[in-house]
């Protein structure tokens, strides 16, 4: 079992760390029975995820979470689940501080819900958003991985 995951800061500050980071998505692959994989998580400032949102989604403005999967050329187990995930921590403290957590929570959630993306899952917008499928999903993950998070020393 292989799963690789690497995260890059770009000078990019988050209260969150590299390591931290990438146990909340291996976590994640984990908890999805994912044997191999190859995950870049990469933190990025607002205005970089502005112009990632503009140019490969056409929308204006910053996002909290961006990701991409790459198919998978087979089916088959031994093809890893490859993927990009783009991370603006600025953006997460304007959502943690809406939905009253903390930043690390909140970034921690936007790992999950990255990662889920990649493995092919989706959610309505709007209203009904929180009560799909990926979102129960995305917040069991966060529960065990905060949990995780917590018996491993600092």
């Amino acid at each position: 079992m292989s799963l690789d995951v690497d995260v890059t800061a770009n000078g990019v500050r988050s209260p969150l760390g590299r390591a931290a980071i990438a146990d909340v998505a291996r976590t994640t692959l984990r908890a999805e029975r994912v044997k191999h994989a190859l995950l870049s998580i990469t933190l990025v400032s607002r205005r970089a995820m502005a112009r990632l949102n503009e140019e490969h989604l056409g929308h204006r403005g910053a996002t909290d979470v961006i990701s991409f999967g790459f198919r998978r050329a087979a089916n088959g187990a031994a093809d890893p689940v490859v993927g990009d995930i783009y991370i603006a921590p600025e953006v997460a403290r304007g959502n943690a501080r809406e939905a009253k957590v903390s930043v690390r929570e909140e970034i921690a959630r936007l790992v999950v819900h990255g990662t889920l993306h990649v493995l092919g899952y989706d959610h309505p917008e709007g209203t009904d958003r929180e009560t799909s499928p990926m979102w129960r999903r995305q917040e069991r993950i966060v529960r065990r991985a905060l949990e995780r998070g917590r018996e491993r020393p600092r």
